[in-house]
């Protein structure tokens, strides 16, 4: 799902920077009030494995690429904004030192794999977590689907509107009824599942964990 340079135009870049950059400064001021000694190592932690699990990447017709992010479950752990900033800042380093994803398109998978997918996943998760035990799953599975989603219209309007005067694109070369259709269908039958299991089944465990603690506090 990351889109590397040259796939954007450089009005859409602009725009994109634009929309990331306030949404960016609300979302540190948020990291600074709730971050703290005890809740650090859990967001490292979390954010190194969704580090590890974007790093699998598999091709998708069109020349992006499809994975699991993890972003849901950072956000139903902390916060959809204490998500939104870990995500954002895993994809600087994957795109500054592994060359996976652009700087100029940073704003944009941030807007994708981190904004979306974190308030998706976790009003999703919120809405559902009384209802079925498998929210995690669900939460995990909407959200990546969403951004994926988001992340196919950007890419297919950019042979609508940037093109040359024979009609050839300029930058991204497939339409809507191209990239919609590839990227949708590798994230609703398989990225979306592993997001969805992945969430599943460490939310489980974090969750039995602290329960665990909380029965050893007692009976000391």
């Amino acid at each position: 799902m990351h889109i590397p340079d040259g796939y954007l135009s450089p009005t859409t870049v602009a725009v994109s920077y634009a929309i990331m950059i306030p949404l960016w400064a609300y979302g540190f001021k948020k990291l600074k009030e709730k971050l703290d000694e005890k809740t650090l190592p859990l967001l490292g932690t979390l954010s190194a494995l969704s580090f590890l699990i974007m790093m699998f990447n598999v091709p998708v017709p069109g020349g992006t690429s499809g994975h699991a992010i993890g972003t849901a479950l950072i956000a139903i752990m902390f916060d959809p904004w204490i998500a939104f900033m870990a995500v954002s800042f895993v994809l600087l380093i994957q795109a500054v030192v592994f060359g996976d994803g652009g700087i100029s398109t940073w704003a944009v998978n941030s807007f994708d794999m981190a904004f979306i997918a974190a308030f998706v996943g976790y009003y999703t998760f919120k809405y559902l977590k009384d209802k079925t035990k498998f929210a995690p799953f669900i939460a995990g599975w909407l959200s990546i689907n969403v951004a994926a989603l988001s992340d196919s219209i950007i890419l297919g309007i950019q042979p609508i509107f940037w093109h040359d005067a024979a009609g050839h694109p300029l930058y991204f070369p497939f339409g809507l009824s191209v990239a919609i259709p590839s990227m949708m269908i590798a994230h609703l039958f398989v990225f979306g599942v592993v997001d969805g299991a992945f969430t599943q089944i460490v939310y489980s465990f974090l969750q039995k964990r602290a329960e665990q603690k909380i029965k050893e506090e007692v009976a000391i």
